[in-house]
C-alpha cells in the first residue's frame, strides 16, 4: 500500500498531510516552505511517496487588485 503526500503551500509555512492508500491520515505537519526543509521532511518519513501533490494559490494579500 502507499503513501500520497499533499501540500498546501504558502509563503512562510506550507501545511503537509501524508495519508497511506486508503486515505488514513498518517503525519500531519506545518514545514518551512523552503525546498530543504520540504525535502528533510519528506526523507525523515522513513518510507516511500507514491506521489505528492501541491496546492498554491494567491492568498487575498497576494492577489492583483482590481484597478491596480
Amino acid at each position: 500500500m502507499g503513501h500520497y503526500v499533499g501540500i498546501d503551500v504558502s509563503l512562510e509555512l506550507s501545511s503537509v498531510c501524508v495519508v497511506e492508500g486508503r486515505g488514513k491520515i498518517v503525519k500531519e505537519a506545518k514545514v518551512a516552505s523552503e525546498p530543504e526543509a520540504l525535502v528533510y521532511f519528506l526523507k525523515e518519513l522513513g518510507f516511500p511517496v507514491n506521489r505528492i501533490g501541491f496546492e498554491a494559490v494567491p492568498s487575498v494579500d497576494e492577489a492583483p487588485r482590481s484597478g491596480s
